[in-house]
């Protein structure tokens, strides 16, 4: 026979697990990220389902004594390959680009949910519930707080002018004039045509207003192309 009073405590344990993973996961689920409400539920929950069965499987075999079986008990051995396997899912949550690495955020919370899972269903209820609010509280409050700080963008500028021209200064003046930095210029020309090409390496602030720097740029003499691209962080 079944103790109904413990299977209850199980189940209110996995259902208290997808609320918690739930919390998490819809914020980056608002936030526009492909591990979202559902993977975060799926993750927490399967953390929880683990760590109850890494438990349930001390208590099975309690009452074997040493020299009955031999059979050795470890019940953060479950855990801890669920913790490491994680990391499996979380790397495919990150997107490596040129210049940026996104998904850190994503990846790190659902590391996260796997430990709150894991102690949702060791019965480690409050201190789980407590790194749910506190999770929370940095997703969405330290959201907010970056939009008061800018960071430094990278990016290569790429500008191509007719042989007639060799507007290099005027681009200064005109970058430098906006608040950004040129880290290098490189060109080349082509022939017979005399056409410019210059590729040039910038740093400037993630409030920058592009939209006038590039109408700046469009007004001068001979430009024929612009082209704008993610650079690498130097």
């Amino acid at each position: 026979m079944w103790d109904w009073q413990h299977v209850s405590w199980d189940l209110a344990k996995l259902l208290i697990a997808a609320v918690l993973g739930g919390a998490i996961g819809f914020e980056r689920e608002a936030h526009g990220q492909a591990a979202g409400l559902r993977t975060y539920i799926l993750v927490t929950v399967g953390a929880c389902l683990m760590m109850m069965l890494s438990l349930e499987m001390v208590e099975l075999h309690r009452h074997l004594s040493v020299d009955q079986s031999v059979v050795r008990l470890d019940p953060a051995r479950i855990a801890s390959y669920a913790i490491a396997s994680m990391g499996f899912l979380g790397a495919g949550a990150i997107i490596t680009g040129k210049g940026t690495v996104r998904g850190l955020t994503t990846a790190a919370g659902l590391w996260l949910v796997t430990g709150i899972g894991l102690a949702t269903g060791a019965g480690y209820l409050i201190p789980a519930i407590f790194a749910t609010l506190v999770s929370l509280v940095i997703l969405y409050g330290l959201r907010q707080v970056k939009r008061v700080f800018t960071r430094d963008e990278h990016t290569v500028l790429t500008l191509k002018f007719d042989g007639k021209t060799r507007p290099l200064e005027n681009i200064r003046e005109i970058l430098e004039g906006n608040g950004v930095t040129i880290g290098f210029i490189n060109y080349k020309i082509e022939l017979p045509s005399n056409a410019t090409t210059y590729r040039l390496r910038l740093q400037s602030k993630d409030d920058l207003y592009w939209g006038h720097i590039v109408r700046c740029l469009s007004e001068t003499k001979g430009l024929q192309e612009i082209t704008w691209q993610e650079a690498e962080v130097p």
